[in-house]
């Protein structure tokens, strides 16, 4: 093989390796766009979720103002968040509603009323399914964010990632310091079940 193509055939491998890693940068920033829409959207079908719930829980329970507010409460938020346009407002938005549907359930379970009706039931169902929605979607943006940003300090595609100025994406933010990042001793033990 001659020097000449040889050289050639070297730099066009080196070529359509930069426009690979280029690509796959560029694939990724549009994923991680779309992974947050798709959180956006899960919000939305949730704050749209809520006032029919709302609707059908004060047809069976009138008396009890509590799953009134935390569902007004909540769809606030959702509503605010979807404004915003803000990943930020959405985590929290969906954070607070995770931390809502168990006492919408244990006040729906301890009325018998409200348990037994079917509309309720189908509500929270849907609740239930897109706060799991949330938690996929959430998880995948992580993902996509952590192989983006990988891609931007490995060599030797930080070196294309540096020449086209691709900079890191922050993704979900957690904090570094507080009791979710600690395992107790009663977390660690064995699961019983009796039944």
């Amino acid at each position: 093989m001659s020097p000449v193509l040889f050289v050639i055939l070297f730099l066009g491998a080196i070529a359509l390796y930069v426009v690979s890693v280029y690509n796959a940068l560029q694939t990724a920033k549009t994923q991680i766009v779309a992974a947050i829409q798709e959180i956006g959207n899960q919000l939305k079908r949730q704050a749209n979720l809520i006032p029919n719930l709302q609707e059908a829980v004060k047809a069976y329970l009138k008396q009890e103002k509590t799953i009134f507010s935390m569902l007004t409460d909540a769809r606030k938020l959702t509503d605010q968040a979807v404004k915003d346009k803000s990943l930020d407002s959405a985590e929290k938005a969906a954070s607070k509603i995770q931390a809502l549907l168990p006492k919408i359930q244990v006040l729906v379970e301890s009325n018998p009323q409200l348990k037994s009706n079917e509309t309720i039931g189908q509500f929270m169902e849907e609740l239930r399914d897109t706060a799991d929605k949330l938690m996929y979607s959430r998880r995948g943006v992580i993902d996509i964010v952590q192989d983006y940003n990988a891609k931007l300090v490995t060599f030797p595609s930080n070196l294309v990632a540096n020449a086209f100025g691709f900079k890191p994406e922050k993704g979900l933010e957690t904090p570094f310091i507080g009791s979710h990042l600690k395992v107790t001793e009663h977390e660690m033990e064995d699961v019983k079940v009796s039944l």
